[in-house]
């Protein structure tokens, strides 16, 4: 697939994004070139709001439109890399959020499909995505706890919320060697889970750590109207 990007978006504050790869990045885990290469690449600053641009670059997340949250940069790194994408991936990410995710992936990827509960925020991933050049992504408004089976199997799938148990649908609509990472546990804190689905169908996994992400919302996760205690 022909990637064309928009130059200028790339151009823009290239030193800061370099600055963050090698302080956030390089110096803690992030080793694969893929990932490192996406990050210095992408324009975090054109997926935050213009109140926000000031602290794109900065190791924090940042509130978005919605109610939501961009993840801090390290995060996203350490996300993308877990993966262990290939450029023949096709990829499912769940919770599109501001676009920045999706952004880092399709560098590295075949394809991404990423599915949003808000409409706001769908639509605005959507408007970046033009603006900036991304030909790779398609944009789905819908529970992302139910997949997007109409363009399974999916090589990777990403999930970047929460959720109490991982979705059956996630599961079934992983192809045999594919890996899903997911957060699962309690509402405030969750382990990040990585699967990998063999030949057999059976699933390998490992816990990669502590994690803080939003509720998984959905038929196959929380119950919007259950708030935190």
């Amino acid at each position: 697939m022909n990637k064309e990007y928009s130059i200028e978006s790339y151009s823009e504050r290239r030193a800061e994004r370099e600055w963050m790869v090698h302080t956030q990045l390089v110096s803690r885990d992030i080793t694969d070139e893929t990932v490192i290469n996406s990050m210095s690449l992408v324009p975090r600053h054109k997926f935050v709001r213009e109140d926000k641009q000031d602290l794109a670059y900065y190791d924090t997340p940042l509130e978005i439109d919605s109610g939501q949250t961009i993840s801090q940069p390290y995060i996203v790194a350490l996300m993308a890399q877990a993966l262990r994408l290939k450029a023949s991936d096709r990829v499912l990410e769940i919770g599109t959020g501001s676009g920045y995710s999706a952004a880092i992936l399709s560098r590295i990827a075949l394809r991404v499909y990423t599915i949003e509960r808000h409409q706001v925020l769908a639509s605005l991933a959507e408007e970046r995505f033009r603006n900036q050049g991304y030909k790779n992504i398609e944009v789905r408004v819908g529970d992302g706890t139910l997949g997007w089976q109409e363009k399974a199997p999916f090589d990777a799938i990403l999930v970047t919320a929460g959720g109490p148990v991982i979705p059956d649908p996630l599961l079934d609509q992983l192809a045999v060697g594919g890996r899903l990472l997911i957060p699962v546990g309690e509402r405030g804190e969750q382990s990040l889970l990585r699967l990998k689905k063999t030949m057999s169908g059976k699933l390998i996994t490992e816990d990669l750590g502590g994690v803080r992400f939003v509720p998984l919302i959905g038929m196959r996760g929380w119950d919007e109207r259950i708030k935190n205690s």
